[in-house]
Order: C-alpha cells, then sequence, then structure tokens
C-alpha cells in the first residue's frame, strides 16, 4: 500500500511515503524490521536533502532582498508556502540555525589551506584576512540578516563571535607554533589571536559599507601587515626576530 501526502499548493512535489506491509502483513519478522529502518534512513536523507535545498534558497533570497529578508521571502524563493517550510524546521530560528551552520561550514572551507605548519605566518595570515574580507564582500547581506536576527549557533554562541572563533583559532595555531618552538609565553595566545580578529573584523565591516575606492587586495596587504606587526611586536619584546616568510616547521627553538 502507498500513502500519499498531498502538498500545500506552493509548487513543491507531493512528499510520498512507502507504507510497505502496513496492513497485508506482505513482510514479517526481520525482513519487516529492514525493510522499515531502511525505509526510515531513505525517508531521513530525504528530509535532509529538502532541509539543505531550502537553505540554498534562503541564501538567494537574502543575497535577493538584503538583511531584511522575510521568511514568506525565503519560501518564495524556494517556491513553497510557508506552512511547507515549517515542515521540516521547527521555526524560523532553527532556519536560521542551518543558515549559519553554512556560513560556518564556508569560512571553515577557506581556510583550510593554511592548516598547515609547512606554510609561512605570512601565508597563513593572508589566508584568514583574505577568506574573511572575501566572504564578507561576496555574503555581506547573510552576514547582516544574521547579526540581525541575532542567530545563535549549535555551540550556543551567537554567529558573529562564531565566525571569529574560526578565524582566531587559526591564529591561536600560529602563535601557538611559536609559543611551543620557541619557548613564549602562552598565557596570552587566546586574547591576543581574538584582539587581533576583532581588529580585522572591525575593518573589513568598515571597508565593504564604505570601501572608498580601496581595492580587495589592497585591503587584504593592509590588514594582514598589521596582524604580523603586532605579533613580530610581541616577538621582538621576547629578544627575537623573526622572518614571516619563513615556514613555521623551520623555525628553530630559541
Amino acid at each position: 500500500m502507498r500513502r500519499v501526502v498531498r502538498g500545500d499548493g506552493g509548487g513543491e512535489p507531493a512528499d510520498t511515503l512507502d507504507a510497505v506491509g502496513e496492513t497485508t502483513g506482505e513482510t514479517t519478522g526481520e525482513t519487516t524490521g529492514e525493510v522499515t529502518d531502511g525505509r526510515a534512513a531513505r525517508w531521513a536523507g530525504q528530509q535532509q536533502r529538502r532541509r539543505e535545498e531550502f537553505v540554498d534558497a534562503a541564501v538567494e533570497a537574502i543575497a535577493e532582498h538584503g538583511p531584511e529578508t522575510s521568511v514568506e521571502q525565503i519560501a518564495a524563493r524556494a517556491g513553497v508556502a510557508r506552512t511547507r517550510l515549517y515542515r521540516h524546521f521547527a521555526g524560523l530560528d532553527e532556519l536560521n540555525r542551518a543558515i549559519a551552520a553554512r556560513v560556518e561550514a564556508q569560512i571553515v572551507e577557506g581556510l583550510a589551506p593554511a592548516w598547515d605548519p609547512s606554510y609561512s605566518p605570512d601565508v597563513i595570515i593572508r589566508t584568514a584576512v583574505a577568506t574573511h574580507l572575501e566572504w564578507l564582500t561576496e555574503h555581506h547581506a547573510l552576514y547582516g540578516y544574521l547579526v540581525r536576527h541575532s542567530v545563535i549557533t549549535a555551540a550556543g554562541r551567537d554567529v558573529v563571535t562564531d565566525v571569529k572563533r574560526l578565524i582566531s583559532d587559526m591564529l591561536v595555531a600560529l602563535l601557538e607554533q611559536y609559543v611551543v618552538l620557541l619557548g613564549l609565553d602562552s598565557r596570552l595566545t587566546r586574547p591576543l589571536s581574538f584582539g587581533l580578529v576583532g581588529m580585522v573584523d572591525g575593518a573589513a565591516s568598515q571597508w565593504v559599507d564604505d570601501p572608498q575606492g580601496v581595492g580587495t587586495g589592497e585591503m587584504v596587504d593592509q590588514l594582514a601587515g598589521l596582524v604580523w606587526s603586532v605579533i613580530d611586536g610581541v616577538l621582538t619584546r621576547a629578544g627575537l626576530e623573526l622572518d614571516p616568510s619563513t615556514p613555521l616547521d623551520a623555525v628553530g627553538p630559541a
């Protein structure tokens, strides 16, 4: 027997559930369990795909309508009624958390190539700064939307803090390499990293709003230079002079 759950007229195909053996007894015993488990797995996969499609639609709608995008505009972009959207998300907060998770995945993907001690500090820093600026430039409306809705991520932090944390973690890893290799004081590693990311984020947000003719490459150069100047200042006070183009794994102990 097949049980069909009709759509709501919002332009989305009806969901179809196979009800194998519900009344006919076509499958019994272990086979019934296997069929049920398989059907549940397929249904869960379909649900996840639909959620991802709705997140795609939300990102597209926000790019079109800006930070004040409504749920109705997101649903319209997805080609469904608002009620259909909420069959896949418990509410707007859950949808926004899914959007935030997409943002984090994009940031992590952009930062991933620099998580390697064989790279030099200037490459690592430029990658972190460029990833942040390029993402902000391309998705400024999306960033504004998440800020506007004060989205709290699965980790229990607001999305802005989580994005900063992702970039900060890269700088923490960079500084901790120096701490380990050169025997520096590790107590300020995390606060310093967050401070640097806060500086980059503030400057980048202002630049995106009003670039005043400053290109992306020039802004990356300026901010990456500022980040290294702070780190270099810490090293200099410890009596160390290091070339930012030297790979981390080539740096010897103090």
